[in-house]
């Protein structure tokens, strides 16, 4: 299982919010260089970075930060949070970006999503967030009604790969992985690589996941708040 540390950029800090909600955040860092670069020593190649901002107004305000964090350090880097348009997806190839997580792109223009599916599969990361069994997109603030079947399928015809799944009611609340949530999703959609993203909360909680043999893990709020050090997600990194 992939150990994947987690940066929340928002107004160029290293943040925290509680249920995405933009008013409940908690600043960690001032300098996000300085915070990946803790990542790179333990050995890590690969974080994950979401743009808060541009989850909010669909601009990469924190762009600058994310290109200095790749060319500063040598680190691979998938991130989301504004991704609106297949311009939006080149503009983040281009600047370098292995990674491109999208939700909101994915349920408004579908057809363009796919596309960019096709032409990337190993880069696009579709970003399924969870609401109330619900998908939310927009930051969070929209949700769908349409069942994850009818609209997962498309895209794995296109070429889809891997899936970033959050169950918004944990993220950022150290509750714990919504582990049934997963365990469903991977017997439904076998072939996608499965990342969760929510509610870890100590290094039990890794292993568990582990031993369901999903794909990947991002881990944000557990290292931030001191429940798991770096050393033992290194250990646990594969």
């Amino acid at each position: 299982m992939r150990i994947i540390p987690a940066i929340d950029l928002l107004d160029g800090q290293v943040v925290r919010l509680q249920k995405g909600d933009y008013a409940k955040k908690t600043v960690y860092n001032h300098l996000p260089l300085n915070e990946a670069a803790k990542f790179k020593t333990a050995g890590f190649n690969h974080i994950h970075i979401v743009d808060l901002n541009g989850a909010k107004s669909g601009e990469f305000h924190n762009l600058p930060i994310i290109r200095e964090i790749i060319n500063e350090l040598g680190l691979s880097v998938q991130t989301g949070g504004g991704v609106r348009s297949r311009k939006d997806i080149d503009t983040l190839l281009e600047a370098g970006l292995s990674g491109v997580i999208c939700s909101s792109m994915a349920v408004k223009k579908p057809d363009e999503w796919k596309q960019a599916v096709t032409d990337h599969p190993n880069q696009m990361i579709l970003g399924l967030d969870l609401k109330d069994g619900k998908m939310a997109y927009g930051g969070w603030i929209e949700t769908s009604d349409e069942p994850i079947e009818r609209f997962l399928n498309p895209m794995i015809e296109a070429g889809l790969k891997t899936v970033l799944s959050t169950d918004i009611a944990r993220d950022g609340m150290l509750s714990g992985p919504n582990l049934n949530m997963y365990n469903d999703l991977q017997k439904r959609f076998p072939q996608l690589n499965w990342i969760a993203s929510g509610g870890v909360s100590n290094l039990d909680d890794l292993v568990t996941l582990n031993s369901n043999n999903l794909y990947g893990v991002v881990v944000g709020k557990a290292y931030y708040e001191g429940h798991i050090n770096l050393n033992e997600l290194a250990a646990l990194h594969s």
